[in-house]
């Protein structure tokens, strides 16, 4: 699962202890050589989805982390393009591996459930960072993206289907999200990361009371399921309203 350049054993034993933030400041420098960041097939896939509805205006890449995202707002983005994450080791390390060329960037330290933005943005990303929050803290959290969007601006991110129950997949999420579940029981500060509490269903509900209209986009790239659904969509919201 990890590259020889990734972090050793003593070392995400560390990042585990501490908090979300300060875990993921001792993580950064290494964070690109492990499997949590987000696989380039992933990307590549939402961005050709993403040019299918596009160009945007504006784009902000919600937990931005070392910056993977923000190479997908670089390809379908034409004014400017925005990281926010609550790490500031994460934000140094995606600001040294900014790419030439697309639209101006800027880094923003700050946490997604307080944006310290306007309605500035015509589409906001998301990958991979959704297991840092509560199912409680949804509606809170679609209602600041909301608010950081211009009428009419979309809100996307990728949703990989559930593993199927008894299967290895299953059995591993199942297994990590109670050993966090232990852990936090255990010691503070929390570090709160659950994989199976991101529910397709809670998604749209929540994304509907907050004043989205909700689409779903098959990935084609990654096929289907035995009963015909995809094994990854990409979630598209639209501001069209006010919150609920």
């Amino acid at each position: 699962m990890f590259t020889p350049q990734g972090p050793t054993v003593r070392e995400l034993a560390v990042q585990a202890l501490s908090s979300v933030e300060h875990g993921y400041d001792l993580l950064a420098p290494k964070f690109d050589h492990t499997p949590f960041r987000t696989p380039e097939p992933f990307l590549r896939s939402v961005t050709r989805a993403l040019e299918g509805i596009g160009p945007f205006g504006s784009g902000l890449d919600l937990c931005c982390g070392t910056g993977a995202g923000m190479d997908v707002l670089r390809t379908v983005c034409r004014e400017r393009v925005t990281g926010l994450d609550v790490s500031t080791g994460m934000l140094d390390v995606a600001r040294r591996r900014e790419g030439p060329g697309g639209p101006p960037a800027g880094w923003v330290r700050g946490d997604a459930r307080a944006l310290p933005f306007g309605p500035a943005f015509d589409l906001v990303v998301s990958f991979g960072a959704f297991g840092h929050f509560l199912p409680r803290e949804l509606p809170g959290l679609f209602a600041q993206v909301h608010s950081v969007l211009r009428p009419g601006g979309r809100f996307a991110f990728p949703m990989v289907a559930p593993a199927r129950p008894g299967s290895r997949g299953y059995w591993a999420m199942l297994g990590f999200d109670a050993a966090m579940r232990v852990r936090n029981a255990v010691w503070r500060p929390p570090f709160v990361m659950y994989y199976r509490d991101f529910r397709l269903g809670d998604v749209r509900r929540e994304l509907a009371r907050a004043g989205f209209t909700v689409e779903l986009y098959a990935l084609p790239e990654f096929g289907r399921r035995h009963d015909g659904s995809p094994r990854c969509r990409m979630v598209v919201a639209t501001r069209t309203g006010s919150p609920a």
